[in-house]
This record gives structure tokens, C-alpha cells and sequence, in this order.
């Protein structure tokens, strides 16, 4: 019978340079290393939040084997992979960041379940894995072993190499998340529906709706990070001649970095009329004296939680007329946004109070001909202009709680301790001829992270300017 723990045979590069090792080296290889094991380890911060989590989610499935994977790398080009990022599920209910990891809870007979992280464990010196294969540990470095884990994660671990005959073995209807790891859905192939296993995702995207106070800390340091990010970024802009967009890219990623795990997603440097566009991440252009740059950035944490923030700054370090007029009116906009966030409201409130804020303002510029600002937002001409949605849920992911449950989500009130962003904006595309030309090019977005309290709201990123006069004042502060 084949021991599922046993290692495979090292596979060797193709075209690598050697081709085998000697038995003198491979025998030397096994000796002389010092134990490394870590005795003294504490649970990670977090662990006590992932143990509530996980005995939620055990109570809405009873008698249901359940499977959550992290996921494995995806290859970049050939034999490069791309930076690893589990999926946002499984460090819910775990904290753990490991690669080709799976948390399954087991049903019990008493009831509950109990639940298993399987994960890989120290790759073995005894048959040269370690530094033979290039996933090995001198290659990808030191992993923890399964009792490590086990003290960190505060829940029991088994090595990954196991998991398809536990699987087999188990008799219970099975939930798995999907779209994470092709081996543990084959693993299950047949013993799951695509109905069933959809249910499951949106109940687990649901659970992340209303955060914890270790998550609302998260969010708020990467809401911190991401200011000094975006001070950095200012620091760099030249006042009289172009900065790269992909200057600014690097230079808030330098931050990202330097304090977190990553950028959260996909920054945003868009100057001139780059800014008119949603996504703007090809980051090829330059920002000129004279121009707006729309930064939006976050830093996600070491814990994998992130902020998303946009400031539109004037690049010379005052706004021009015109584009002080649209600034304020989106700073306008985003005022009436927030004054709606509170518990009991409506979740969509804030959209609204920003949307009728913006129409308002492009009514009374003369955009819409004799029609009034209440008739523009009743058809929703306005979004010729302001094109998106208000904001969106934040947390693990930048749109967080995407499959959840609508009527729990937008359709839904808001509760206290769920963050939302809060990014009203216009945006007049270099060629609409139904503006003046003057307007043509001009992109402003403002976005803050909003945390709902017992009482109204905080703003997390409140730490930078928003008003157009005390962005200019921090502009020449940060400059001089």
C-alpha cells in the first residue's frame, strides 16, 4: 500500500546544470543541522476570533464535512510563480497564510465539528527534499512544522499529503469552497453539487459582513500605512516637470511593503486625463505641473486586510479654477455620502445622498439643458459622469463580501462594525463633446474607509485632507 506522506522522487530541472548527486553528498546532506523546532510559541492574535468563526460556521452546517482551501501558487511565466495570497475564506477562519493548505471541519457524533487545518509540514532532510527540490526549504525557506502550527493556529494540523484518503474515508455531505484547489475538488468529484457548493460561498462571504475588533484594528493601521504611503508619493512629485506614473506606482508600493504584506490591489496613478478612467493601472503616463493626479492606493496588511483610498491632488500644489470647482463638488458629493452612514440605514443611503449631491451640481453647471436636478436623477443622466457605484464593502478584500447575500448586502441595512468606502466622483472624458471643452479631461475621485458605529461612523482614513484648502495646505507642508 502506498504511504500517502511519502515524498515523490525530487524531479530535476530540464535544462538544469546538474544531474543527480553522489552518495558521499547526499549522505552528508542529512547530517550536521541544528534543531530548529520552536517550543515557546504563542497564538497568533488572532486565534481566539478564528475559533469563533470557525464554531459559527460549524453550527449553520451540522453533520456536513466541510472544506476550505487556501489555494496554491499560480504560475507567472514557465517555472516563476506569482507572490502567494491564500484565499481571503480560509485566513478568515484560520489566520494562516500557508500555500496548498485546506481547513476541513469534520462532523462529530456528538455534534459540531471538529476542525482540521491540513497543511504542509518541515520538508524532510532524510531523503534530500529540503534541498533538493526547488519548493524545498533552502530554496523557499523554513516552513513551521505541524506542532508549530498547531500552537500558532490553535486548532489541530495534519500533513496536507493525508487529505485525500480522510476525505474518502468520511461518509458526511460535503460543502467545498471552490475555484481554490483543483486537487481537492477532484478529490470530491461527485460527492458535491454546484447548487449546494454556491450556497456554501455566499454563507461564508456573509460571515465577513460585520467585523471584529481585530479586524476593524487591521483596517485601521492599513488606513495609517496608506496615508504615509500617500505622503511619500507626494514627497516624489515634481513641481516643475513630469513624474512617472509608475513612480508614484512604486514609491506608495515601496510603503505597501515596508509595512504590510502587499498593495491591496492594483494602484492607481492617473494624471491629466488618465483620470477619467475607472482602473486606470497600465500607470504609463506622466503627471505634469498643472495636472490633477487621482492616487487610489491601499496597503494590506501583514494579516491580509486592506485599505482603499483616493486623494486627487493638484500636482503644482494649488487647484486651478475649474478644478476647484469640480473638487469641491465632489468633496460636496462625499459629505452627503457620509452623513448617511449609520446604523439602521439603508445600505444603498449613501450612494444615494452622493448621487442626488453630484446631479445637483452638474444640473446647476448647465449640463442638462432646462431640466431640473431632480428630473436628471430620476433618469440618471448624471451618470454620464459620475459612471460608478458610491462605495462597497472593505475588509480581506477590497470588495469585500462579494457573494453574500443581497439582501443582507445592498439590499440590507447597515450594521454597526461593517466598513464600507464611500468614493463619489466625476469624470469628463477627453472626447465628450456634450461638455464644454474646458471640462474635457478633468477626473476627481475622493474615497475615505468608513467604519459603522453604535452611533454614526468613523472615518479611518481621516488622517488625510480632504477638503480642497487643507490639501493644498498639506501639499506645501509635505514640501517644504
Amino acid at each position: 500500500m502506498t504511504d500517502p506522506t511519502a515524498t515523490p522522487p525530487i524531479k530535476y530541472r530540464k535544462n538544469g546544470l546538474t544531474r543527480g548527486v553522489t552518495e558521499e553528498l547526499a549522505e552528508s546532506m542529512k547530517h550536521g543541522w541544528a534543531d530548529t523546532e520552536r517550543h515557546e510559541l504563542e497564538p497568533i492574535p488572532q486565534a481566539a476570533h478564528t475559533a469563533r468563526r470557525r464554531a459559527e460556521l460549524s453550527a449553520a452546517y451540522p453533520g456536513e464535512l466541510l472544506v476550505v482551501p487556501a489555494g496554491n501558487p499560480k504560475v507567472r511565466a514557465n517555472d516563476s510563480d506569482y507572490a502567494f495570497r491564500p484565499s481571503s475564506d480560509y485566513v478568515y477562519l484560520t489566520g494562516d497564510l500557508s500555500q496548498d493548505a485546506v481547513l476541513v471541519l469534520e462532523p462529530t457524533d456528538g455534534g459540531g465539528h471538529l476542525a482540521v487545518a491540513y497543511l504542509r509540514g518541515r520538508s524532510s532532510v532524510d531523503n534530500g527534499e529540503f534541498w533538493l527540490d526547488n519548493h524545498g526549504e533552502l530554496w523557499d525557506g523554513r516552513r513551521n512544522s505541524l506542532t508549530e502550527n498547531e500552537r500558532l493556529l490553535g486548532l489541530p494540523c495534519r500533513d496536507v499529503r493525508t487529505l485525500t484518503a480522510d476525505l474518502a474515508a468520511s461518509t458526511a455531505p460535503v460543502r467545498v469552497l471552490r475555484r481554490h484547489d483543483a486537487g481537492v475538488e477532484s478529490a470530491l468529484e461527485g460527492r458535491t453539487s454546484a447548487e449546494r457548493d454556491a450556497e456554501f460561498e455566499v454563507h461564508l462571504s456573509g460571515l465577513r459582513l460585520v467585523k471584529d475588533e481585530f479586524e476593524i484594528a487591521e483596517l485601521r493601521f492599513a488606513c495609517e500605512a496608506t496615508a504615509r504611503g500617500f505622503e511619500d508619493v507626494v514627497r516624489v512629485l515634481g513641481t516643475d516637470s513630469p513624474t512617472p506614473e509608475r513612480l508614484i506606482e512604486g514609491t506608495f508600493f515601496v510603503r505597501a511593503r515596508l509595512e504590510g504584506n502587499d498593495i491591496g490591489y492594483g494602484t492607481i496613478a492617473a494624471a491629466g486625463p488618465h483620470a477619467t478612467t475607472l482602473h486606470w493601472v497600465r500607470n504609463d503616463g506622466q503627471a505634469r505641473p498643472g495636472d490633477l493626479l487621482l492616487l487610489d492606493a491601499g496597503v494590506e496588511t501583514n494579516r491580509l486586510y486592506t485599505a482603499d483610498v483616493t486623494r486627487t491632488i493638484p500636482v503644482s500644489g494649488r487647484f486651478g479654477e475649474l478644478q476647484r470647482k469640480v473638487y469641491d463638488a465632489v468633496f460636496d458629493a462625499q459629505e452627503a455620502g457620509i452623513a448617511a452612514v449609520r446604523p439602521g440605514a439603508d445600505f444603498r443611503d449613501f450612494h444615494h445622498a452622493a448621487q442626488r449631491r453630484l446631479a445637483e451640481h452638474l444640473t446647476s453647471w448647465g449640463l442638462f439643458g432646462d431640466l431640473s436636478a431632480d428630473k436628471v436623477y430620476e433618469l440618471g443622466l448624471h451618470r454620464r459622469f459620475t459612471l460608478a457605484g458610491t462605495g462597497h464593502m472593505l475588509g480581506l478584500d477590497v470588495h469585500d463580501c462579494a457573494h453574500s447575500r443581497t439582501e443582507e448586502h445592498v439590499d440590507g441595512p447597515l450594521k454597526a462594525g461593517m466598513v464600507l468606502t464611500v468614493e463619489p466622483g466625476i469624470y469628463f472624458q477627453e472626447n465628450d463633446l456634450t461638455v464644454p471643452e474646458e471640462y474635457r479631461g478633468i477626473g476627481v475621485r475622493i474615497e475615505d474607509d468608513i467604519l459603522v458605529t453604535e452611533n454614526g461612523n468613523e472615518n479611518l482614513s481621516a488622517g488625510l485632507p480632504r477638503r480642497s484648502d487643507e490639501v493644498e495646505a498639506w501639499l506645501a507642508d509635505l514640501r517644504a
